[in-house]
């Protein structure tokens, strides 16, 4: 799996957060972009591990001042990053907060699924309102709009949260902040992580993502062979 930091916020969560600081900034978005090589020839070397796991993750701009450069990389980055399921690899890209100078809204008109990421309060909800209802009527065009909750009941529900902003709720995560301080801020590995709240949130959420990923190529794939015939 790759992760791809597109947040025009800037600084890299998986540096300061996960790495704690210690493993240093080598090369990102920005070399990316600046390069007169081909993207996907780069993909490899710009990525890099995380942990022994199978994952890796390229950063993001250090700074907001460089996201509106990274303007043309997101067409070439997005081919790259498609012609990746080939080779058996899932793509996350996290594109931070909506709306910034430079933010990566190429991404989300080309990703097989665009999830916003949402609390289950008032708050939260208000806040993403507005987006969902702007993607709705296709301004910002996103291709496959969705939601995805953190904390679900907490106080309502996802069938209820969905009423609101009008979108599909695709995975819920488990609000468990000592378990997710693992990721976010390389705190030491708890007893039993693999079976805390926000993992085994996580492997349902990975499995909801991938159906609705699939059931939305075998209707394209169904449309398209109907068109043929």
């Amino acid at each position: 799996m790759l992760l791809v930091e597109a947040d025009a916020t800037g600084g890299s969560g998986i540096l300061a957060g996960y790495f704690r600081g210690i493993k240093s900034y080598d090369q990102g978005l920005v070399e990316l972009a600046l390069s007169a090589d081909d993207v996907a020839d780069l993909l490899p070397s710009a990525a890099q591990p995380i942990g022994s796991s199978s994952a890796a993750f390229i950063p993001g701009p250090r700074a907001h001042t460089q996201a509106p450069a990274l303007a043309s990389l997101w067409a070439p980055l997005m081919t790259a990053l498609q012609n990746l399921e080939t080779t058996g690899q899932d793509v996350i890209v996290d594109c931070g907060r909506l709306g910034l100078v430079g933010w990566p809204e190429p991404v989300l008109a080309e990703a097989d699924l665009s999830l916003i990421l949402c609390r289950t309060h008032l708050p939260a909800i208000s806040a993403a309102r507005s987006w969902a209802k702007a993607v709705q009527r296709g301004h910002p065009a996103w291709a496959h709009p969705g939601a995805m909750l953190v904390g679900e009941r907490q106080p309502y529900s996802a069938k209820e949260v969905s009423s609101v902003l009008g979108l599909p709720i695709h995975a819920t995560v488990a609000d468990d902040p000592q378990s997710a301080a693992v990721l976010h801020r390389g705190v030491t590995i708890p007893d039993r992580f693999d079976r805390s709240p926000l993992v085994r949130s996580l492997q349902a959420a990975i499995s909801a993502i991938h159906a609705a990923v699939n059931v939305r190529r075998d209707r394209l794939g169904t449309e398209v062979l109907s068109d043929v015939q």
